[in-house]
């Protein structure tokens, strides 16, 4: 079970990597992982669920390998179709499996020359 300290603290490890206001992780600028604004009535404004995350792939195929690996940790909603995100379940997910999405995230956002410096590190 993860929390979102959790979160802040595996995201924060990462090179360059900034929280914005309102729980939401850049590196050069673009954003790798954010709260999901869920929307609990039809015709209200979204709100942010605590125990769900969203986290930035790299593609299409990598968005539905990870919606296929645990339907429990991982899904979607119609807001996130063409868009290469998934919705993580904090609770759901083990703080291992959480550590690689967040990484994977941060690999697919952050400049190359700092995701190459990243690869050549030993992984904790």
């Amino acid at each position: 079970m993860a929390t979102r300290a959790d979160v802040r603290r595996l995201a924060l490890a990462l090179p360059d990597a900034r929280e914005e206001p309102g729980f939401s992780f850049t590196v050069g600028g673009k954003g790798f992982v954010w709260p999901w604004m869920e929307r609990l009535h039809p015709k209200k404004a979204r709100v942010p669920n605590p125990d769900v995350i969203g986290v930035r792939v790299a593609n299409e195929l990598e968005k539905q390998a990870l919606l296929s690996l645990d339907t429990e940790v991982f899904f979607s909603e119609p807001h996130y179709d063409g868009y290469p995100a998934v919705l993580v379940r904090l609770p759901a997910i083990d703080l291992g499996l959480l550590e690689q999405v967040l990484t994977d995230a941060w690999r697919c956002r952050a400049p190359k020359k700092l995701a190459a410096s990243l690869s050549e590190k030993p992984t904790t």
